[in-house]
Parts: C-alpha cells; structure tokens; sequence
C-alpha cells in the first residue's frame, strides 16, 4: 500500500468513524459490536482501496460496507436464534425492522438529520454517568475521536494495557448497566448534558496544562477537545453552554504558540508575546461568546469562563486587562459552583485589582480546604503573594511545597526556579546569568 493511500484511509478514519459507530450503534444495539463492525468496514478499506483505487466518496463507501456487515451479523444472529428457539417475537420484530430498512435505504437516502442523531446519540453513551470520569474520556477519544488505543495511552501518559483495560472496562460497564442506545429523555437532557460537557473539557485541561510528564502541554489533546467541541455545538445548536465551552476552548487554545520559551519552558500568561496568538482562534472563540450570549439563558460555569477568558483576550498588554471586571465575574462564578479551585483563582483575579495583601487573606481562608490539600496551584499562588508581599523566606518555602506537590517535570522546574529566586532575594545574591523566558512568572496560576 502507498503511504498516499494509507494516509487517505487514516484521514477518512478519523472524519468518519463516529458516524459510522452511531449509525451502526442504532441497528445493533451494542457499542462494543458497533466498534467491531466499523474496525471490520476500515480493514476492507485498508484490503481494497490500494488495488481499486480511492473512492469518489470514500465516507459512503465505509458506510456501505459496515451497514453490509451489520445486516450479515443481524442474519446469522436471527438464523442462530431461531435454530435454538428462544427467538422471542419482540427481539425479531426489531431485528427484521433493522433489516428491511436498511435494504431498502440506500446511504444517499440517509440524512443529515438521521447521522446527525446517530453522532449525538454517540455523544452522550460515551460520556454516560454511569462511568467514571477517565472511562468517559478514554471512550470519548475512542469512539469519537478516532484515535486508536496506543493514541489515547500515550496521550493520558499510561501503558497501553492499562488503557486498553479501562476501555474494555467502560464498555462492559454499559452493557451491565442496560444503558439504553437513545437520547436521553427531555427532563434528563440538560444534567446528562453538563456530563458530556464535563468529559470535553476534561480532555482540552489534560491538553492545555498536562498535570504529569515532560512537557507542560499536549496540545494534540487540545484539538481533539476542540473538535469535539465543535461538533457538539452543530449538534446542539441551542445550547448557550455548549458554545460556551467552545468559547472558553477557543479563547484558551489561541495562547498555545505563546505558551512555552525555545526550550519547551512554560511561559505564562502575563509574561507572553500576545503577538503570537492564534487570530483565527481569537475571532472563533468570541464568535462563540457572542453566540452564547445571543441565547439568553442563564449564564453557566462555562460561559462565565469563557467571559474571563475574553476579558484576556481583548487586552492588548497584559497592563490592559480589566481585573476589577473579572473579579466580578468570579464572584458570580464562585456563587455558582461553590469550587474552592474557582476560590483561588479569584484570589488572584484581586491580587491584580486590590493588590497582594488583600489576596494573601483570601488564600490562607482555603488552606483547609480539603479539595486543596494536595493541589500545587494553592502554595504556588501563596508564595507568589507573600514573594510580592517581600516575605521572601515565606515564599520559597511555599514554591518549594507547590514543586513537591506537582507530577509535571515543567512546571517543578519553574516552581523549584521561583523558590531559588526568593532565596537569592532574601540574602540579596544576584543570579547566575540571565533569567530564562518564562522563570519569572509575575503570579502562578495566570496560564
């Protein structure tokens, strides 16, 4: 096979695969089947194209040909069924009706609107509550995503067995579980929405600031949630929430290129070249915003965001950002989702109105906390305060607890850089040579 053909097979893959699942999904009534019919459609692909040639519409050909199978498989299972006589008549009805009209309608036939419904239904097994929340990511990126099991192994930094395990795993769960293959009910809708929302955000954060590992971002991540992202919008077109977590996506995706120094150091967001963001994301992103707003529900946890998030993006400088207004907007985020992580995040948003003293109460009002116990941002965002507060020794011992607390060899290095440069302060020793990009972070949660 070319590597030409064997690229184009891979890119129609990635395109096409939730659609076939979701159309598949709806006659077989199993994911795991569904996954192996369409696994089965891309080896034919693989087998054929290269002698063939590449299709015309190489999407309508992998349809065809997992439809084909799965109408093989509905037969065998219905001859199979009938020769040991426990073919009940509900079970039949179902499996003739799939049958008969899937020979009747030919691909062409299928509309927008019934692959669409195919790919939201898709959307919200995967992401069902009943899993946990890294089952519902890891099946996300499989069964949405495209991407292969190794793919999401090394995108989560673990081995493939274990991944391929916890798969499996979510899986078996939903057929355990009897989770219907439909949409939820209307009253279900928006609580079984906030999951799948949950799931596509939680993929883009694993993404934008990787939590273990060598490298601080894994931006590959980042655009997979992006896609996601966008797809759920057009499916859910209604949703102020849904364009707000694309919003929020798009904003926070646009300061990648800017993010980390020469060397993969991290850079954050009050020390970047903004002439660096991505123009492209910046004007999607608040195309979103607008949308969002435009719907007149009230505002979620993730149009909130995104609202800060906006707030960054139209300051030119980092001198132009308007603090007093998104400390506002977190203290209606606060009272919305009640997070201690939000907490610390709005501290800092009133280090930058109010100044560091102000922030430092704040701070030390959440060291109890117990969602913050072993959350490295805390002592970060502290010795930060009391380094700008001149408490010099204070600080370095917070940076050097906040470098202990992270898995992100990164990040530790900057924070183990912080906690260096407030010893030097206190005895008054210059450093050895110029400060790299990045090392000097002006506060440590800003991303």
């Amino acid at each position: 096979m070319s590597d030409a053909t064997q690229e184009t097979v891979a890119a129609v893959w990635r395109i096409e695969s939730a659609r076939l699942i979701g159309a598949l999904l709806r006659m077989v009534r199993s994911v795991e089947l569904a996954e192996d019919l369409a696994q089965e459609a891309l080896v034919a692909a693989l087998t054929n194209w290269p002698t063939t040639g590449v299709p015309e519409n190489p999407g309508a050909w992998l349809m065809t040909t997992a439809r084909n199978r799965a109408l093989d498989h509905l037969r065998r299972q219905k001859m199979q069924q009938r020769k040991h006589g426990v073919f009940e008549a509900a079970m039949a009805t179902e499996a003739m009706a799939a049958i008969e009209t899937s020979e009747r309608d030919t691909l062409a036939s299928v509309t927008d609107a019934e692959l669409g419904d195919d790919l939201l239904r898709l959307v919200f097994i995967s992401c069902h509550p009943v899993l946990s929340r890294e089952a519902r990511a890891a099946l996300t990126l499989r069964m949405l995503g495209g991407l292969s099991t190794a793919e999401i192994a090394r995108a989560f930094l673990v081995p493939e067995p274990t991944m391929a395990q916890r798969i499996v795993r979510a899986k078996r769960t939903l057929g355990e579980a009897r989770v219907p293959f439909e949409l939820p009910p209307t009253a279900e809708l928006r609580d079984r929405l906030a999951s799948v929302l949950e799931v596509i955000y939680l993929i883009f954060n694993a993404g934008y600031a990787a939590t273990q590992g060598e490298d601080w971002m894994r931006p590959e991540l980042c655009q997979e949630a992006l896609r996601l992202g966008r797809i759920l919008a057009q499916l859910m077109p209604g949703e102020a929430e849904v364009h707000g977590l694309l919003a929020l996506m798009e904003l926070n995706a646009s300061r990648l290129p800017a993010r980390t120094g020469p060397q993969g150091e991290p850079i954050l967001l009050l020390d970047q070249d903004r002439s660096r963001w991505d123009q492209l994301l910046l004007h999607r992103g608040q195309t979103a915003f607008e949308r969002a707003q435009s719907l007149q529900q009230p505002l979620g946890c993730y149009t909130l965001q995104a609202a800060i998030a906006a707030c960054h993006a139209r300051a030119q400088v980092a001198a132009d950002t308007d603090w007093h207004r998104i400390v506002a907007l977190y203290d209606a985020l606060v009272e919305l989702t009640r997070s201690p992580i939000v907490e610390l995040n709005r501290a800092v948003a009133v280090s930058m109105a109010f100044g560091p003293a102000a922030a430092l109460e704040l701070v030390d009002a959440l060291a109890d906390a117990p969602a913050l116990q072993s959350y490295h941002l805390l002592p970060s965002v502290r010795g930060d305060l009391l380094f700008k507060l001149g408490r010099s020794v204070e600080a370095a011992t917070e940076f050097e607890r906040a470098a202990a607390l992270t898995h992100n060899a990164r990040e530790r290095a900057l924070l183990s850089a912080r906690a260096e440069e407030s010893r030097r302060r206190q005895t008054g020793a210059k450093a050895p040579g110029a400060t790299p990009p990045g090392a000097k972070p002006r506060i440590s949660i800003v991303r």
